[in-house]
């Protein structure tokens, strides 16, 4: 069956850290671009970064301008895991973070529609 399972999230203090991950599965096709939304209540879908994973070297990435420079996106492809080392947390990173991928080999994206498959998602909840 295929699906994305993403673990990781919690609750942090304001400049904590936290690493998610989606580990993905039995997928039909190739997933060639992976990426990271996050949905907090009253607000859109945001696009928070993005990865080709039909490279392992010099992987392509691609991040929302709210979390340049704190959030790491990786693909550890020996075990099909998809990371997002998330750092200097703020209040306003908190959401819900979905997992995403595409077999579609499209230029990468911060666009929902981009992707064609989605986990259940993880809570992160940053306090002050």
């Amino acid at each position: 069956q295929d699906q994305l399972v993403e673990s990781g999230g919690g609750s942090v203090q304001t400049g904590g850290s936290l690493r998610l991950s989606c580990v993905v599965s039995s997928y039909t096709y190739a997933i060639y671009r992976m990426a990271w939304f996050r949905h907090a209540p009253g607000k859109e879908r945001e696009g928070v970064a993005a990865i080709s994973t039909d490279v392992i070297r010099d992987a392509r990435t691609i991040y929302g301008d709210s979390v340049k420079g704190r959030l790491t996106i990786s693909n550890d492809g020996a075990k099909n895991t998809l990371h997002l080392q998330m750092n200097n947390l703020k209040p306003e990173d908190s959401a819900m973070y979905y997992c995403a991928a595409t077999s579609r080999q499209t230029w990468l994206s911060l666009r929902p529609n981009e992707y064609d498959y989605w986990g259940q998602g993880t809570q992160v909840i940053v306090s002050s």
